[in-house]
């Protein structure tokens, strides 16, 4: 991140036009789920990445008040981005992401039709081009999964980030 710019880039909030503050409109609690459908969509990362930005303003992780809480919310973006991208590479594509959260922690999920398992490559070579993800998946989350359902192809893998204290 640049030391020149007061704020990381993408961390202001999109302009709306509920910034006037209408008295008669009573706020409404953020959702503590969100599911973006991604089957059959072009610009699937930048897209993902931008619906997971909206949700961290919607629950307060955003605008970033320390550099710790902007930290917080940059490892999401990348994981976010890791886990869909991965899903794009080696999984024909992602069908949902889904945010899910609570006071402690951010659980992000990314649902595909693929009945292969992520994994990290061990050796992990930092020299060698490409095969980060799972890698920066690993070393940034809490912990990852995947999960199957029997009533249906695929799986969902899972990551769990700390909430911003």
């Amino acid at each position: 991140m640049s030391t020149t710019r007061p704020y990381a880039a993408g961390d202001r909030r999109p302009a709306t036009e509920d910034d006037g503050g209408d008295p008669d409109v009573v706020p409404q609690p953020p959702e503590p789920v969100r599911r973006l459908l991604l089957t059959g969509e072009s610009g699937i990362v930048p897209r993902a990445r931008d619906f997971t930005r909206q949700a961290l303003y919607d629950w307060g992780w955003l605008p970033a008040a320390t550099a710790d809480r902007r930290a917080a919310a940059e490892d999401v973006l990348l994981v976010v981005s890791e886990l869909v991208t991965n899903a794009c590479l080696h999984a024909g594509g992602p069908e949902e992401l889904r945010l899910l959260h609570n006071a402690k922690a951010l659980r992000l999920e990314v649902v595909d039709g693929s009945a292969g398992d992520p994994a990290p490559r061990t050796p992990h070579r930092a020299g060698r081009p490409g095969g980060h993800g799972m890698f920066i998946v690993q070393r940034l989350c809490l912990d990852w999964g995947v999960v199957r359902d029997a009533s249906r192809p695929g799986k969902t893998v899972w990551a769990e980030l700390a909430a911003p204290s």
